[in-house]
């Protein structure tokens, strides 16, 4: 542990959650980059986001304690309070996903999946894919390429918003946030959280 009378390092998220992470940012950024003129990336960049959602799902509940959902999913009343306090510049610091954060990791995740399950319905359509030969494949070809396109295009704006809440949190809080999804770690004030203090805390 490397503890200064101001700051301390804080281990926090895990390599397989960085890797996650990252990964998931080039595979959608491929796959919407590569939508109806490079069919064969889009298709295998879909499969890839698909296993990353499933083992974020896992990680979510036997990963490290950052990495789990019982760490930073909240009720309603939480992440709106918390949205008001960034509106007054008080809001609480978080060692890991703060409350808005946490739900947008959340609604991330059901916005991509949404996103490949009708990717994969409408090759189904034309018999391609894990879906081929299911029910599946009797939806309307016009109408799931239209929900594909509506989910793509909602999950780039749910991006827009996560990448707007870093910019803001960073600047809240005094942190990279960027850096620390990087290296795994946060530089942390002293008297910043009472997150910190807690018994058993990873520090470096």
């Amino acid at each position: 542990m490397s503890t200064h009378d101001s700051q301390q390092v804080v281990k926090v998220w895990d390599p397989l959650v960085r890797v996650f992470h990252w990964s998931l940012a080039l595979f959608f950024t491929v796959a919407y980059l590569t939508e109806g003129d490079f069919e064969t990336v889009h298709f295998y960049m879909g499969y890839g986001i698909s296993a990353l959602i499933l083992f974020r799902l896992l990680w979510g509940i036997i990963g490290p304690k950052y990495a789990r959902f019982t760490n930073f999913v909240t009720g309603k009343e939480k992440v709106v309070s918390y949205l008001k306090s960034l509106l007054t510049g008080n809001a609480e610091h978080y060692v890991g996903h703060n409350p808005a954060g946490g739900i947008m990791v959340v609604a991330l995740l059901l916005m991509l999946a949404l996103t490949c399950f009708f990717g994969m319905a409408l090759i189904a359509t034309d018999n391609i894919g894990p879906l081929a030969g299911t029910f599946v494949a009797s939806f309307n070809e016009d109408l799931v390429k239209e929900l594909h396109e509506i989910c793509a295009n909602g999950t780039l704006a749910l991006v827009f918003i996560h990448l707007a809440g870093v910019v803001v949190s960073s600047l809240l809080h005094r942190e990279n946030l960027i850096r620390a999804m990087v290296t795994g770690v946060k530089v942390i004030g002293a008297k910043k959280s009472k997150v910190e203090t807690v018994k058993g805390e990873n520090h470096v």
